[in-house]
């Protein structure tokens, strides 16, 4: 493997060329853990000379993608290796500046997608805090020892609670618009009144204004939560988070679980995991991805969970298909479709699901469950098209059924003259809510409009094994070709779909994959999606006198001035 090696560009790279999703402590260029009792500290002390690409400096912990690849996994370390963790407390190991955001030069050499694809993993990042928070008794807490900007303040944000240095010089800010042209892209507009409840005004004053706010202004907009003076600051962060550590459930003599290595086959068009394998078609613009079923006695219990570590197949096939997942958004921007098929027996993913649902209260199988609820999340904010094909040999049942109920599309085979040897789909308690999306629906509940009737009767066919025509008509696949007509279907859908635009493919996705209920998620990735998106290509940003563009050049912006 070859870690944060990456492309720029828009084509296909050759294997040494990709970026890697997988580190881990060892290997951090960034980001220092430390583990003291129920409390974490994750410092920030971004190696400058280390950035993803040449071309700049990380100066003044600013950060790239590789910033957040090591964040991502420093969190899900804590969440799996140190279950004792009750608090993390997010601060900085250099002096007098806590995080500058985005490192402003990086955004300026990039392309667009690159740019896009990197907010919404920063995105993903961050709501995964605010995701372990709300479901797993891990808390975090901004302690701000020094100047803290852009998306430093939205990593901040994205915390429980922000305590700020009261030093005279140390602010909070989000100067993206007045200095860049752009957007807070990871989620500082939508926290900023979603979250902390910041009046529009002062929020407009707050986004509008360079320098940022400190002191008793910040606490007094609710841009933060509390300030201390230098001399206590360190001793008023560990204060506090004992307080917040001791609201929390993990258990403090649990023993953790190792993230070891994935061991992945990285071919030129293929990616080979234990549990997933993902083939590149380019000449069709697809890729399947298969999730291959558990097979085998599987543990069924506490011990034998902890027994199994890293490799109980839940945990282990998450890790998996996340990493698949990154992986082909980042490398494979061509790639337009992903067919998503399964492979196994349907009795042994049964076996699964009422292992989670029995356990779901103890701590790594809830770790577990987070794990893959945020991985299927990832699905959903994937600006592909997905198309599930339920063919004969698949076991789209309960965990793994929700693949199918996040694509666009689903279709199931069936076998009019041979109907034993058809595939079936399964329903277990697991489809009502153990994975719900950024909405807080169900995939069910999303798919029906939260409209008792059809999701009554879907209820009811729980235990039942359904083949294409009961699927077809309970409303949870879109078509059922018999085997006649099936090979055709499937190839002029995947042929139309290829064949039309991927801007428009990407927003008619975005918004019937969420197509009711908003909350300050679904807000953070609209935002991004079509806010963000669309100034990341007009030249008052990125054109050849645009904010980023001249940013640090001692040039004049050039903006039209045409309001669109």
């Amino acid at each position: 493997m070859h870690f944060y090696a990456c492309y720029f560009g828009e084509l296909p790279v050759s294997i040494d060329q990709r970026v890697e999703y997988q580190t881990d402590p060892s290997r951090y260029r960034h980001w220092k853990l430390e583990f003291d009792g129920p409390v974490a500290t994750l410092k920030a002390d971004f190696d400058e000379n280390a950035g993803l690409r040449p071309g700049y400096k990380l100066k003044l912990n600013s950060y790239d993608l590789g910033v957040d690849i090591e964040l991502n996994d420093a969190i899900s370390r804590i969440r799996f290796e140190h279950p004792e963790v009750r608090t993390v407390v997010v601060t900085s190991a250099k002096e007098k500046v806590f995080c500058s955001g985005a490192n402003i030069f990086m955004l300026g050499v990039s392309s667009h997608s690159w740019k896009v694809n990197f907010c919404k993993f920063t995105n993903e990042t961050r709501n995964g805090l605010e995701d372990s928070s709300r479901n797993s008794g891990l808390k975090f807490l901004a302690a701000v020892n020094g100047a803290c900007a852009g998306g430093g303040y939205e990593l901040a944000l994205a915390c429980d609670e922000i305590i700020l240095v009261d030093d005279r010089s140390s602010a909070v800010s989000l100067p993206e618009v007045p200095l860049l042209g752009v957007l807070p892209g990871t989620g500082g507009l939508t926290r900023v009144t979603d979250k902390r409840h910041v009046r529009h005004d002062l929020a407009d004053l707050f986004c509008t204004n360079v320098e940022g706010v400190r002191g008793e202004k910040a606490v007094a907009w609710r841009l933060v939560d509390a300030i201390a003076k230098p001399a206590v600051f360190a001793q008023r962060v560990r204060q506090r988070a004992l307080e917040l550590a001791e609201g929390s459930d993990r258990p403090a003599d649990g023993k953790g679980v190792t993230l070891n290595p994935l061991q992945r086959v990285q071919e030129a068009d293929a990616l080979r995991y234990s549990h997933v394998t993902v083939e590149i078609d380019r000449a069709r613009r697809a890729a399947t991805f298969t999730v291959i079923a558990p097979t085998g006695p599987q543990p069924a219990d506490i011990a034998a969970i902890e027994a199994a570590g890293d490799s109980w197949y839940p945990l282990a096939m998450a890790r998996e298909l996340e990493d698949a997942i990154l992986s082909m958004r980042t490398n494979e921007l061509d790639i337009g479709i992903w067919l998503i098929k399964t492979e196994g027996a349907v009795a042994d993913v049964l076996a699964m699901d009422a292992t989670l649902l029995a356990h779901q209260g103890y701590w790594l199988v809830r770790e577990t469950i987070g794990l893959l609820r945020r991985t299927l999340s990832r699905f959903d904010v994937s600006s592909r098209s997905l198309f599930a094909l339920i063919e004969p040999g698949s076991c789209f049942a309960g965990t793994l059924l929700e693949l199918a109920l996040a694509c666009d599309r689903s279709y199931q085979f069936v076998l009019p003259d041979e109907a034993a040897l058809a595939p079936r789909i399964a329903l277990t308690e697991a489809n009502f809510g153990l994975y719900p999306m950024v909405t807080g629906q169900s995939r069910l509940q999303r798919r029906f409009y939260d409209e008792q009737a059809p999701l009554e009767a879907v209820r009811a066919a729980v235990g039942l094994s359904l083949d294409g025509a009961a699927a077809l008509k309970l409303g949870l696949v879109t078509s059922s070709p018999d085997d006649i007509d099936w090979a055709d279907e499937v190839r002029i859908a995947i042929e139309e779909r290829v064949s039309m635009s991927p801007d428009a493919l990407t927003g008619m996705e975005a918004n019937l994959r969420f197509n009711s209920q908003e909350n300050m998620f679904t807000r953070i990735f609209g935002r991004l999606t079509a806010w963000q998106n669309w100034i990341f290509q007009r030249p008052n940003a990125v054109g050849e006198k645009g904010a980023l563009k001249v940013y640090g050049k001692g040039e004049k912006v050039a903006f039209d001035w045409n309001r669109v």
